[in-house]
């Protein structure tokens, strides 16, 4: 089994609250994780943990074999939920940002996002739209040549619309060499995607499988098996 990522065992705590309980999870190269669960349960605080920006308390987590490190972290490309950007910028100056930054940021990649997502690099992130700025965000992290990609909520609060583009956009990207985890608690078009499923609560995985065999065994689709563990 070619595992890409293995998170194993692993404990989080901030501010003295307990937030990862012993999450253990692996992902295959050219999977799609969707990790799913209310707002609050651990999602975002375990994409740090892979990411690299909080140590874990206790446990293990692996990037192609690698414990997180200084490195791993140039092999992940990771969409926070947050607007990182100075609203005083242009699109052009983000682009030319993520080019400085990151040495696996293809621009000719990031150009042909620009054209699908309808964004011109001249406009001011200010002046973008909330389904705008996300799509400017993922097209950004999408342009980077990562192992792993991690994308935190990517189409919440945005128009039908925009989510379509974005899934598209999402669709496009994935290859055999390269994995993908999305974060959300607003399942909807997003299932169609996911190869594996986990079900997050209480910073525990209370539910993780294979997509498919899920839908099998609960007779249901994800989005009915979510509401069936977190409303009953």
């Amino acid at each position: 089994m070619n595992n890409l990522l293995e998170v194993k065992d692993v404990y989080k705590s901030l501010k003295g609250k307990h937030i990862l309980n012993g999450i253990n999870l692996s992902l295959q190269k050219g999977r799609v994780l969707g990790i799913m669960g209310p707002n609050a349960q651990g999602k975002t605080t375990l994409l740090n943990t892979i990411q690299g920006f909080l140590k874990v308390d206790k446990g293990d987590i692996k990037l192609d074999g690698i414990s997180i490190n200084s490195e791993t972290k140039n092999h992940i490309a990771f969409l926070q939920d947050r607007n990182i950007f100075n609203k005083t910028m242009k699109i052009k100056d983000a682009i030319n940002l993520y080019a400085d930054f990151f040495d696996d940021f293809d621009k000719e990649k990031m150009k042909y996002y620009l054209d699908f997502m309808n964004l011109d690099d001249k406009s001011r992130i200010k002046e973008l739209s909330k389904g705008m700025s996300e799509k400017l965000s993922l097209s950004l992290t999408l342009s980077r040549k990562a192992k792993l990609y991690m994308l935190d909520e990517p189409i919440s609060g945005v128009d039908p619309v925009s989510r379509e583009k974005i899934l598209d956009a999402i669709l496009e990207n994935l290859s055999e060499e390269s994995s993908m985890i999305i974060t959300t608690h607003y399942i909807g078009e997003l299932e169609r995607i996911f190869d594996e499923v986990a079900f997050l609560g209480e910073g525990k995985i209370i539910e993780y499988g294979d997509a498919e065999e899920l839908r099998e065994r609960y007779k249901a689709s994800v989005d009915e098996i979510y509401r069936k563990i977190f409303t009953e």
